[in-house]
């Protein structure tokens, strides 16, 4: 502004045909306005003078040509951009160095995005499909196989084993017998319906028993203490004719002596020794 009716405010000096600048409705010579108001430049450290535009943000200022992202230099006027410790960025450099990347993809998620987050990682809205039919997964529930997100449907549908006795996909866990898959409260025993999946059991025309129900109704009996021949652990038995003996049961009827391996008279439904038969 140029005046010829005042003086500074500071120097006192005539500012008449000279400019001069305003402030709290007092006059000042250019000079004296810079040396008492001007904004050092948070980028050169030079004052902001009075003709130049001052650029401000959080209490900081800069020339207008200062004003630039700190990474790529670029000019940041009427531009968006973005803070870093104090550091301004453009939005490109701020999302190269600090946004997350696409697990899908590997490209950029732009801030103000929107973004998919699922174990540790993120994804564009758009990359977040299902593998198989590229529909998006959006909030909806999921498989994952080799890295790979899949929706429920396309993943029983490609992938998930049906179990043997209910027909029914296996989505977790289960149990494998006679190459077939089961889920673990289906693999049952065939006549008690016990759960077989943490107990020993034993099989029978390709269906599980415990050993209980086994020994009940299918095992063979000791013609010497009419228990269960049930072989679990690896139990031995003797078999003779339509008989059959526990190994540590297999003795002589009379004196008690053990005859594996020995030879033996049979009488009714007696073992003897060579001894106690003659």
């Amino acid at each position: 502004m140029t005046s010829s009716h005042t003086d500074c405010h500071f120097c006192l000096q005539p500012l008449r045909g000279k400019k001069y600048a305003l402030r709290e409705e007092n006059a000042y010579c250019v000079p004296c306005y810079d040396s008492l108001y001007a904004n050092p430049c948070e980028e050169c450290k030079q004052p902001i003078e009075c003709n130049s535009k001052d650029l401000a943000y959080k209490g900081h200022h800069w020339h207008e040509g200062c004003f630039r992202c700190a990474k790529c230099s670029g000019s940041l006027v009427e531009k968006p951009f973005a803070a870093k410790d104090e550091v301004l960025l453009c939005t490109e450099c701020y999302s190269d160095e600090y946004s997350s990347k696409c697990f899908h993809c590997q490209k950029t998620i732009m801030p103000g995005s929107r973004k998919m987050e699922f174990k540790g990682s993120s994804w564009h809205e758009s990359c977040f499909v299902c593998q198989y039919c590229q529909q998006p997964l959006g909030t909806k529930p999921l498989i994952t196989k080799d890295n790979e997100n899949y929706c429920v449907p396309c993943f029983e549908k490609q992938f998930a084993h049906h179990c043997y006795a209910c027909k029914k996909v296996i989505t977790s866990g289960g149990v494998t017998y006679h190459d077939q898959p089961w889920h673990k409260e289906c693999f049952v025993c065939a006549v008690c319906k016990t759960q077989l999946s943490r107990q020993r059991f034993i099989s029978k025309d390709e269906y599980p028993y415990c050993v209980d129900c086994f020994s009940k109704f299918y095992a063979k009996k000791c013609a010497a203490c009419k228990k269960p021949i049930t072989a679990l652990g690896g139990a031995k038995y003797i078999s003779f004719e339509e008989h059959q003996w526990h190994e540590e049961c297999f003795n002589c009827a009379k004196c008690l002596v053990s005859l594996v391996g020995q030879e033996f008279l049979a009488r009714q439904d007696d073992i003897l020794c060579q001894k106690c038969g003659s």
